[in-house]
């Protein structure tokens, strides 16, 4: 069998990474998002009637319920979840012998904890990836550690594969289903391949470069578009091919997006993940090459490149005929979808059952070889007996978790229903709430094409005016400040004021939290925001309204100037509230934000001085920076003291 060892020791490692980044940049903003003085206080979601421990985990498993045996309240709880995160998620970066399954159980109970109560700024399709990756990891992780020793190095369990394969199916689902979406949904600006000459402009949080990139020629913008719909789509298919070869050069594919979407969005983690997921697509011998090249014959490595070059040639040329890529005067490349919507659905009808097909043969070949590794390999009766059970248990476990996700992955096309075993179906609406399995798909319709909505918050003294402006630290606001880099950190507030300039505020009732705290000068709320430009810096404001505007990019010609955006104002988004308006606080008590029914006990003292020291010492630092910083230390511990290694 292909060794994976260290490739698989990567994937963990690069795990920790992705839970450091995602436990600390959600325990930055726990105050201002779910403290008591917060937008969506968590307390509001513990509300429990049950008498005892056992019932409240079973109506809503989360750690948090042990908050007053621990002499805490929720907030400071989830503090607590969150650092431990952070703690154990150091561990796995700075060596490889923490990596291990107990570890890596642990970190997703305390992530599936906070995001238990995590509302509307915890459901996003990233921190489902997380959660669904890293219970994959629990599985993939050994249960203890073993040191590698070069000389006498111990066996890989025959069970690695299956689990290590069930990541990789994880990444076909995710990029598959990605590209899918966006023309199911009949986007025109998909199905015109114009998509990227908006969503430069239209994505949440860009970076200075989406600016150049949106004023690339329109030529290149949908040349990128249709290379976007080919990675997502077609390549995945090769994740799966016998050949490592081409699996490799699908993964120096996909890492090539991920990077390009890196360095135009802030997308929080998620691209770090999906990094990390492609890692499945690797080997032993893709980091070991240079030694184990001597003893392969000229031939086969020659056919092998030929075979690489070849299924890729005929991606080259599919892409040629389906798009009809025709290159024009000026040295330009035109495309156009050669095929109708109907065909496309044709088409999928057919892809997605045998694509479920094919991945189950994979599956079943892989626990077959995995078998026979067990039974051929081991020596001893015991050790046979060990492995075979070993390799049957991981089996099952991959077979459940694999019919589980063709679940959410039949819903692509109502053709893959068949696929499904009715059995599989009520086992998943059961299991829906661990979200061991979930559907994917991001962008599905390209929003913002007359102008990227943004709400703006405004606060006055009187209600005739002058209305001041609150600026968000991330979010474009001022048509002046740059757009920033920020990722891994993901600013969720930033987040969902974006989602909440695509409807009305009747539809984002957190809204109304976020309002009564800033009519309320609430520190932990304003701290979310750009407190530097804190428009009310010495007492809050009477009144509070909101404006709907339209962003746009400067044009090319004044790349030179100091405004990036310029902006237009459409319509009112919210109308004018104060801080003992009626209507608002008779919302907020109905939502619970404003509640004397839920009381908690006091924190103890010594626990909240400690919990306050350690806040107020990362508040010092800017969250990216913060984030970057952690992240450099684990390298440097990991370097020095030659755990990496290990």
């Amino acid at each position: 069998m292909t060794a994976i060892r260290y490739t698989r020791n990567l994937f963990l490692r690069g795990m920790s990474i992705v839970y450091l980044f995602a436990f600390t940049s959600l325990y930055i903003q726990i105050p201002g998002l779910y403290g008591s003085n917060g937008i969506l206080p968590a307390r509001t979601q513990l509300d429990s009637k049950a008498s005892t421990l056992t019932a409240r985990i079973h109506n809503k498993p989360t750690l948090l319920w042990l908050a007053p045996y621990m002499g805490l309240d929720t907030e400071y709880m989830m503090d607590v979840l969150a650092l431990f995160g952070v703690f154990l998620a150091f561990t796995g970066l700075i060596s490889q012998k923490f990596c291990t399954a107990p570890m890596f159980a642990g970190l997703w109970s305390l992530y599936y904890s906070l995001y238990q109560v995590g509302q509307t700024f915890m459901w996003f399709q990233w921190d489902l990836l997380l959660l669904e990756a890293g219970f994959l990891c629990i599985l993939v992780a050994p249960l203890r550690y073993r040191p590698v020793s070069r000389r006498r190095p111990t066996p890989l369990p025959p069970s690695d594969p299956i689990a290590f394969w069930m990541v990789r199916w994880l990444l076909f689902r995710l990029m598959f289903s990605s590209g899918v979406v966006k023309l199911t949904s009949g986007c025109p600006t998909w199905w015109s391949l114009s998509a990227l000459s908006i969503h430069f402009q239209s994505q949440c949080i860009p970076t200075p470069l989406a600016w150049y990139s949106h004023h690339l020629p329109e030529w290149i913008l949908k040349l990128s578009t249709v290379a976007a719909n080919v990675i997502e789509m077609g390549i995945p298919f090769l994740f799966f091919f016998p050949l490592r070869g081409v699996r490799i050069s699908a993964f120096y594919v996909q890492v090539f997006l991920q990077i390009c979407i890196i360095i135009t969005g802030n997308y929080n983690f998620f691209n770090t993940l999906t990094i990390v997921l492609c890692i499945s697509l690797l080997d032993d011998e893709f980091f070991l090459k240079k030694k184990q090249a001597k003893g392969g014959k000229l031939w086969l490595s020659l056919l092998k490149k030929v075979i690489n070059f070849s299924v890729y040639g005929g991606v080259l040329f599919a892409t040629y005929v389906l798009f009809n890529l025709r290159l024009e005067n000026g040295f330009t490349i035109t495309s156009d979808i050669a095929f109708t919507r109907q065909e496309f659905d044709q088409a999928l009808a057919k892809t997605v059952p045998i694509t479920v097909y094919i991945a189950l043969g994979s599956l079943l070949f892989i626990i077959i070889q995995s078998l026979s590794t067990s039974i051929i390999d081991s020596s001893g009766t015991f050790s046979k007996l060990t492995a075979v059970i070993s390799t049957l248990l991981y089996s099952t476990a991959a077979l459940s978790l694999f019919g589980l996700s063709i679940v959410p992955f039949s819903h692509l096309h109502p053709a893959a229903n068949n696929t499904v075993v009715p059995a599989f179906r009520t086992w998943h609406s059961r299991l829906d709430h661990l979200h061991l399995t979930n559907s994917y798909g991001l962008f599905r319709r390209m929003t913002g094409v007359d102008g990227r909505p943004e709400v703006i918050l405004e606060g006055s003294n009187h209600i005739e005016g002058p209305w001041k402006e609150y600026n968000f630290l991330y979010k474009p606001g001022n048509v002046n400040s740059t757009p920033p880099f920020v990722a891994p950190h993901q600013p969720r507030l930033d987040w969902q004021m974006w989602f909440a300039a695509l409807g009305t505020y009747h539809q984002n009732p957190w809204l109304m939290g976020l309002t009564y705290r800033l009519l309320n000068g609430q520190p932990e709320v304003l701290q979310l925001l750009d407190s530097s430009k804190n428009p009310f810096p010495n007492k809050p404001p009477k009144y509070i309204k909101a404006s709907l505007y339209h962003y746009q990019y400067t044009p090319w010609n004044q790349r030179w100037s100091e405004a990036w955006w310029t902006r237009s104002k459409q319509s009112e988004y919210l109308p004018i509230f104060s801080r003992d308006h009626p209507p608002l606080l008779e919302y907020l008590r109905k939502l619970k934000i404003l509640s004397d029914e839920i009381k908690e006990p006091p924190v103890v003292p010594w626990l909240k001085y400690v919990l306050d020291r350690l806040r107020f010492l990362f508040s010092q630092v800017e969250p990216s920076i913060l984030l970057w910083s952690i992240f450099s230390a684990g390298c440097v511990i990991n370097l020095t003291s030659g755990t990496g290694r290990k």
